[in-house]
């Protein structure tokens, strides 16, 4: 696979018939956590990129049944209504910022917290609300793992995917939902992802979830 600039470390693939599919309590618990204090990670699929470097989310490598995942150190000086401002737009945040906890733990202790936000094209805060969808994933007390990284950043972990719209087809009496792709400027890649999404980005239903262990 071609490096991007914005890549610091690769993508490895996973094999035919396996999907990549963690919930919220896996993803901040087995990964960034894991990540924040330099433990071994369970699987080395989730590429580190230099997100200031990134212009357009369709430019990160094809992701996992449609969902694009990767680590990047987050100022914590943000701004935290328009965050990762570059020459092609912008993310807006929506909504509040929603608890994770550990339920695997047995005491659903909070382990961290996770913001929707939503792509704009063109410059805030009159730009265009795109389909692509972020969710940005942070532990809910970095200070432990401060030491480990540059001065004022922590490390996130995001997954990236583009939101489904829904087309009604009407036959006669009879009603058709279509589910049509966003249109994208990518080439495209195949998607095992088919869950209908709500209004603030957050996937309808069950995830799959394998089982949790601690680091």
């Amino acid at each position: 696979m071609e490096r991007k600039e914005f890549m610091k470390q690769g993508l490895v693939r996973l094999p035919p018939g396996f999907r990549f599919q963690p919930t919220d309590e896996e993803l901040v618990v087995q990964y960034l956590r894991r990540k924040a204090l330099s433990f071994p990670l369970p699987a080395g699929i989730i590429p580190e990129i230099e997100l200031e470097k990134l212009d357009n989310p369709w430019d990160l490598p094809s992701g996992f049944g449609g969902e694009k995942y990767f680590f990047y150190l987050r100022d914590g000086k943000r701004n935290r209504v328009y965050s990762h401002e570059r020459s092609s737009g912008y993310w807006k945040a929506t909504g509040k910022e929603k608890q994770v906890t550990a339920a695997s733990w047995g005491n659903n202790e909070l382990v961290g917290s996770k913001k929707v936000m939503v792509f704009h094209s063109g410059k805030p805060p009159r730009g265009s609300k795109t389909d692509w969808i972020m969710h940005e994933y942070s532990l809910l007390n970095s200070n432990h793992a401060q030491a480990m990284v540059d001065s004022g950043k922590e490390w996130v972990v995001c997954r990236i995917f583009a939101k489904r719209r829904i087309v009604r087809v009407r036959a006669g009496r009879h009603e058709e939902k279509l589910e049509v792709p966003p249109p994208t400027t990518s080439s495209s890649s195949p998607s095992c992802v088919t869950e209908d999404l709500s209004n603030d980005g957050s996937v309808g239903g069950d995830e799959a979830m394998s089982k949790s262990m601690g680091p």
